[in-house]
């Protein structure tokens, strides 16, 4: 949940307001394939025999790593999005699929309950995220996708971590299983050593300073849009 600034008065011109019109657009409906195959895989019979790593891998790998286009964004000022906060956010949810479900064989993290935890949260989170940034674009915004934009993360934003955490744990207690995994050990000719296992370790403790700090960040984006009157405040956020 990409937080926005209001200090950078640069934006898009009429090329870079058709490409993130493009953008989100896609991801909106993209998201909303991978919400969809979450719910058609625990709800109808369409994907028997199938992992919901199976059915939601490419789709997944597609949309998810779409995001880091964000952070090149946030960059140039084609959005008024603060870079920092961008990119620990986009690449933490990268380290998740990519470094953490992808690295992993299908029996480790990709089971867990931890991913359809998060497919849940990160698929209702950016269906909103990127339908809100797609109606400030072309400049029609209800105030209904407002008011979800700067309020359901207050559920899904913990719902989502949980389910980050625990496709981590599961990666953690097969890595420290297979020390090999990844990993880069004592002695060698580079005097070099890498543990995957540790690795895992030390990113889940970094959601202990950081999580608190982005959750509160998100806190005060909604005091800002959802506590002023004055409805100017709900336009050109993106």
């Amino acid at each position: 949940m990409t937080g926005k600034g209001d200090k950078t008065k640069r934006g898009p011109g009429t090329i870079g307001k058709t490409y993130l019109i493009g953008y989100n657009a896609a991801l909106v409906v993209g998201w909303s394939y991978v919400l969809c195959l979450l719910m058609r895989f625990y709800f109808t019979d369409d994907f028997k025999g199938q992992s919901l790593w199976d059915v939601e891998y490419n789709s997944l790998m597609l949309f998810q790593n779409a995001a880091v286009l964000e952070i090149f964004h946030a960059a140039v000022g084609l959005v008024r999005s603060n870079v920092v906060i961008t990119t620990f956010q986009v690449l933490s949810r990268v380290m998740v699929v990519c470094g953490v479900l992808l690295a992993t064989p299908a029996s480790a993290a990709a089971a867990s309950a931890g991913l359809p935890i998060a497919l849940f949260a990160w698929s209702v989170t950016e269906i909103i995220r990127y339908g809100y940034y797609f109606a400030n674009l072309v400049g029609f915004v209800p105030h209904l996708l407002v008011w979800l934009r700067y309020t359901t993360f207050i559920a899904l934003y913990p719902i989502g971590v949980t389910g980050e955490l625990l496709c981590f744990y599961a990666a953690r207690s097969y890595a420290a299983n297979h020390p090999d995994l990844w990993s880069y050990a004592l002695p060698n000719a580079w005097n070099f050593t890498f543990s995957y296992h540790y690795l895992l370790i030390f990113v889940m403790l970094l959601y202990i300073p950081l999580f608190p700090q982005m959750y509160l960040h998100m806190f005060a984006q909604r005091k800002k849009i959802l506590g002023s009157p004055s409805p100017q405040k709900t336009k050109k956020i993106q």
